[in-house]
This record gives C-alpha cells, structure tokens and sequence, in this order.
C-alpha cells in the first residue's frame, strides 16, 4: 500500500511540474537570464513551504510512513562547500536545462533526448559515491 502511496505521490508531484512549466527549458533558460519572475515564484513558493513543513516535523515531532523518527541533522558551519556545490549544480542545471526532478518529469511528458541528461546526472552520482570518502565534507 504504500509504494501506491509514494507512486500517487510522484504522480501528483510530475503532473504539477508540468503544468506549471517548472520542468520547461524556456523557462530555466528565462530564469537564468532574469527576464521572468515565473520560476523564482515557484522556487521562493517551494522554500516558503519548505521552512513551514520542517518546522512542523520538529515541533510535532512527525515520523516517516513506516513509523521512524524524523532527524534533522544540525547546519554545517562552513559556507565555502554550499557555494562550491551551488556552482556545480547551477551550472549544470543551466547547461542541462533542468535539475533532477524536472529531469524525471521531462522524460515522462516524452522528451526523448533528457534520457541523456538523466544517464549523466545517474553517472556523476555514481562517481560521487565512489569519490565521497575521499572529497571533503
């Protein structure tokens, strides 16, 4: 029952990316060129929710699905690894087109050639998991 749940939820989550153009390039690409405030809203809607929904697992101490406590682990002080790994992302997402959730949803609305995009992004996952020992954290 709850692999339903989680489907029916990726379900929902993909049918809102696409509709509100969350998942379009044209979009990104204004976006990046600061022509449209489109995507900042939804980003700045999405961080706004984010802040509610986190603050309501600490105070109401929520647990998953399966029963588990939720932990939340405490801020890194160091702000030179969030601005590295910032430009990492940003350019890739620029370069891409998308960031891995309107990855998933661009190939399931049919755009064939994001299959690249997401056999890259797998990839350089894969290389972080063999690397992450040796990278600094």
């Amino acid at each position: 029952m709850k692999k339903v749940l989680y489907i029916l939820l990726g379900l929902v989550f993909g049918v809102v990316m696409y509709k509100s153009e969350a998942a379009s390039w044209f979009r990104i690409y204004e976006m990046f060129r600061f022509e449209s405030f489109h995507m900042y809203g939804i980003i700045g809607t999405a961080l706004v929710f984010g802040i509610i929904f986190i603050q309501g697992i600490k105070r109401f101490k929520i647990k998953t699905f399966s029963g588990e406590p939720i932990i939340i682990a405490d801020k890194e002080k160091s702000i030179s690894r969030y601005l590295i790994g910032g430009i990492i992302f940003g350019l890739g997402w620029a370069l891409a087109g998308a960031c891995p959730g309107p990855i998933f949803v661009l190939v399931g609305a049919g755009y064939i050639p994001v299959i690249i995009v997401l056999i890259s992004a797998v990839l350089g996952t894969f290389i972080y998991g063999l690397l992450r020992d040796k990278l600094p954290h």
